[in-house]
């Protein structure tokens, strides 16, 4: 195990700081609504990896500076060199954006997004992929690549979004690419909470810290339970579960919620 703290890592594509074991990634070009590139698509799937084998960040935040969230892939930087590849090369470049929604989903830590302005093509990607979102009133969020030509079935679209918010929601989001509000999106269940434009990050912050004070490594598990039973039957489910639960139950958490109910207290978890 090693940590990630800002003296230990300093990404070169977005900024980084963790406090009290939450870590904040802010995408940060701010001038261009933060749009991801190669580059920037390469170190976050690979900083999501290492979260793996981080063990002073129980939960992340994704955000973006400037009051937006992610305009996308940028049109300069990915979409002009994509139309000029061959097979070969836009193939390496799709399982590249696939791989940073596959480290996301396997890093054990809660990762919320604070949505604020543009949250559009791999901007509301990342957004979905997120286990918590938080939204600012006027933001928007769409899952645009029919409007550039592209199926919607990009970086895991057509797996995940229907699961968040039902089959015929996402079908229509994702043939027409229009925009989502943030009030359309907390009534069908993409969005957590809806805030006033500006406190989507707090929001997501504070969301993060009350996580933190839980039992991280049970919520670990939980995100693991949730990721994997997406394939199996129901009868696979249950021994997942019974075994993940059984495992839950040799921590020291469990141990300490066990006293403190017994006390009257609030249990205080640590994590192990």
């Amino acid at each position: 195990m090693y940590t990630l703290k800002g003296a230990d890592f300093r990404p070169e594509h977005f900024m980084w700081s963790v406090e009290d074991r939450v870590a904040t990634v802010t995408l940060n070009q701010p001038e261009r609504k933060n749009p991801l590139t190669f580059e920037s698509y390469a170190e976050l799937r690979d900083t999501f990896h290492k979260l793996q084998y981080a063990d002073d960040v129980k939960a992340v935040v994704i955000t973006g500076a400037g009051g937006n969230f992610c305009s996308g892939g940028d049109v300069h930087d990915i979409i002009g060199p994509l139309v000029k590849m061959d097979m070969g090369g836009l193939l390496a470049f799709t399982r590249m954006t696939g791989n940073l929604i596959k480290e996301m989903r396997n890093c054990p830590q809660p990762i919320i997004a604070a949505v604020e302005g543009v949250c559009v093509g791999a901007g509301a990607i990342i957004s979905m992929a997120s286990d918590l979102r938080y939204a600012a009133e006027d933001s928007k969020t769409a899952f645009l690549f029919v409007r550039v030509g592209l199926a919607g079935c990009d970086m895991g679209a057509c797996s995940i979004l229907p699961r968040i918010i039902g089959q015929g929601r996402a079908s229509e989001l994702l043939y027409t690419g229009r925009t989502m509000s943030a009030e359309e999106g907390a009534a069908w269940g993409f969005f957590n909470g809806v805030t006033p434009s500006g406190n989507a990050l707090e929001a997501a912050t504070n969301s993060a810290r009350k996580l933190v004070a839980g039992p991280t490594f049970a919520h670990g598990i939980t995100k693991k339970c949730l990721h994997q039973e997406w394939n199996v039957s129901i009868e696979q489910a249950l021994e997942i579960e019974a075994e993940a639960q059984a495992i839950c139950m040799q921590t020291k958490d469990f141990e300490r919620a066990y006293h403190a109910f017994v006390a009257k207290e609030k249990p205080v978890f640590e994590g192990n």
